[in-house]
């Protein structure tokens, strides 16, 4: 049994303490909004935050996350946030979409801790979230944008 607090609530999952998190989290958690997309940390797709920090829900141990605060997707709030998703959708970004749940928790962490990135925070802070439908021009814009709203 592994406790940690998910989006704001204490869980408790039963299961193998080296299963992926992003297994946890989809399967056993019922949250779908993290998604699989290579299984070894290089698309982004799965990432959510530990502690406020981006992490590779795929390549982290859920025995990792045992009293942490995990985020995911689904539990995203406050101002940095906001202005990320309202910018996605003013900039309409969003091409399939199977990305980007990860690319957003990325922006969000970005923004976090670097109110007014550069063209290079943003692509060193983005780097490795792929996105096949290769939006990339307009996720940078999404992010300045999103910095603009916040007064950066």
């Amino acid at each position: 049994m592994v406790d940690f607090i998910v989006n704001g609530q204490k869980k408790s999952v039963d299961a193998d303490a080296d299963m992926p998190l992003l297994w946890a989290i989809r399967d056993h958690l019922d949250m779908t909004g993290t998604k699989f997309g290579c299984g070894i940390g290089a698309c982004g797709a799965c990432t959510v935050h530990i502690d406020g920090s981006p992490a590779r829900a795929c390549q982290t141990a859920l025995s990792d996350v045992a009293g942490r605060q995990v985020t995911t997707i689904e539990g995203v709030n406050g101002k940095v946030a906001h202005a990320v998703q309202s910018a996605w959708q003013k900039l309409d970004v969003v091409q399939c979409g199977y990305c980007q749940s990860g690319q957003i928790m990325s922006a969000i962490a970005l923004l976090t801790d670097t109110p007014k990135p550069t063209d290079a925070d943003i692509d060193n802070a983005m780097d490795g979230n792929v996105c096949r439908c290769a939006t990339y021009h307009r996720i940078r814009a999404a992010i300045h944008a999103a910095s603009a709203e916040l007064g950066a």
